[in-house]
């Protein structure tokens, strides 16, 4: 990170976010969805998982797919609840990270591609630990669900930058898929590569911009 940056925008899940696959994957098994565990599994970001998270289905008609492609009546909250665990927590350190960067004048922004169950457990449950919320840490939210726009699409960086008011050459973005900082690097934003959850942490307090 050099000295012209004063916008940091982080990704949520692998970089501020825990994720734990196999609790997700056993979760949809204990409920009857294990069509669901298949597919976080495999992997899959398209389909089923990808609409919820463009904002194409809601709440509802996720849990009502889900239904229908595991031949079950599992109820709304028990399919919820399964999708949830996928999400483990946001330590502390990070969240007085967070903090300690607004103190020094950065500028901290979320951008995501979510969907508005992950979204609602986390800002419920995950940046509350330490007694604030969400907005205390992050002065704007970007969601896919609510944009209509998902990452790797280079139009939701260049859209964040414009409702921000922030200039590209002086935003940085950490997030954990390569192909994500590819496109933040096509319109002008610098990139970070997260692949442990923590470098980020140790990069930021290493190059001495904020106080250990």
């Amino acid at each position: 990170m050099n000295d012209n940056i004063k916008n940091i925008i982080f990704d949520l899940g692998g970089v501020l976010v825990g994720l734990d696959p196999k609790r997700c994957i056993e979760a949809f098994r204990k409920v009857g969805c294990g069509v669901l565990a298949n597919y976080v599994e495999e992997h899959r970001t398209e389909d089923l998982f990808l609409d919820t998270e463009l904002g194409r289905i809601s709440q509802e008609e996720f849990c009502n797919e889900v239904r229908r492609l595991s031949l079950t009546d599992t109820e709304d909250k028990d399919i919820v609840w399964a999708w949830n665990q996928l999400l483990t927590d946001i330590p502390v350190s990070k969240l007085r990270l967070l903090q300690r960067l607004r103190a020094d004048g950065y500028r901290v922004f979320l951008l995501s591609n979510t969907n508005i169950m992950h979204w609602s457990y986390c800002r419920d449950h995950l940046f509350t630990v330490d007694g604030h919320c969400a907005d205390d840490y992050l002065e704007h939210i970007f969601l896919s669900y609510e944009m209509h726009l998902a990452k790797p699409d280079t139009t939701i960086f260049s859209q964040a930058l414009a409702e921000a008011g922030i200039r590209a050459d002086e935003t940085l973005f950490i997030d954990d898929r390569e192909e994500n900082c590819e496109a933040a690097q096509a319109v002008g934003i610098k990139a970070m590569r997260e692949t442990t959850g923590v470098d980020w942490t140790k990069s930021l307090i290493d190059d001495k911009r904020i106080d250990n």
